[in-house]
């Protein structure tokens, strides 16, 4: 299929990323892959290839604004539903130790496909909800960075991504721009947790209108074994 890809190019030039032609290439087969899958299990409501391109790819890679993710670091996508961020950042900075995690093992084994397509190294798919994973002892304060771009509040996600933060790393949340009331609520429990907020970076999309904020935390203490608490609590009763 011939894709315009001027837009892509023009995202990736704005965010200052380069990408070889194989690299273009594989997000292309990436694409070609969710929507096929797309047909018989939902993975996104957004299909058509700039709309993909602008709120998934851009919207993953933008993380370069303020993560540098040239090192080669371990990272978890907590929540990666369709792979989202996790696959575009393995595609454009292959150094990094990537584990994507997700609650549906359907989307984890779509995961496995693309992984083996594009072959991709240093990645992992893995089954598993959050209020368990962060008790292994594999998982638990194991990662440089967590990423999440779940639908959740701040309090919440820290709960299930701070866990698996070692001391000294960063959990990083994708949200819309309206985070300020959100965080205030949000910041007793982040402390609890074992966390600091130390950025709110806002931002638009490259060629968008589209509003965004990163919210980065800081891990600067152990999380209390306490947590995080166990399936449904932390949605249901978020800390504050």
């Amino acid at each position: 299929m011939n894709y315009n890809l001027n837009r892509f190019y023009h995202g990736l030039q704005e965010l200052d990323i380069n990408l070889s032609e194989d690299q273009i290439k594989q997000f292309l087969i990436y694409y070609e892959m969710l929507i096929e899958k797309n047909k018989v299990m939902n993975l996104t409501a957004i299909t058509e290839f700039d709309e993909v391109v602008e709120k998934h790819f851009l919207d993953s890679l933008s993380l370069v604004e303020v993560a540098d993710l040239h090192k080669s670091q371990k990272v978890l996508d907590l929540g990666t539903g369709a792979g989202f961020p996790g696959i575009p950042l393995k595609i454009a900075f292959p150094e990094l130790e990537i584990t994507l995690m997700d609650s549906l093992n359907k989307r984890i084994l779509f995961l496995q496909d693309v992984i083996d397509e594009l072959s991709l190294e240093n990645v992992e798919a893995v089954h598993g909800r959050a209020e368990e994973a962060a008790r292994n002892k594999n998982y638990r304060e194991q990662f440089d960075l967590c990423l999440s771009r779940a639908v959740a509040n701040i309090s919440t996600l820290s709960e299930y991504c701070l866990p698996f933060v070692k001391v000294g790393g960063v959990f990083i949340s994708y949200k819309s721009s309206n985070i300020d009331k959100e965080l205030d609520q949000g910041k007793k429990g982040i402390y609890l947790l074992g966390g600091k907020v130390s950025d709110v970076h806002k931002f638009s999309l490259p060629d968008s209108d589209l509003q965004r904020s990163f919210v980065v935390i800081q891990k600067e203490k152990k999380t209390p074994k306490a947590y995080p608490r166990k399936a449904g609590m932390p949605s249901k009763d978020p800390l504050h």
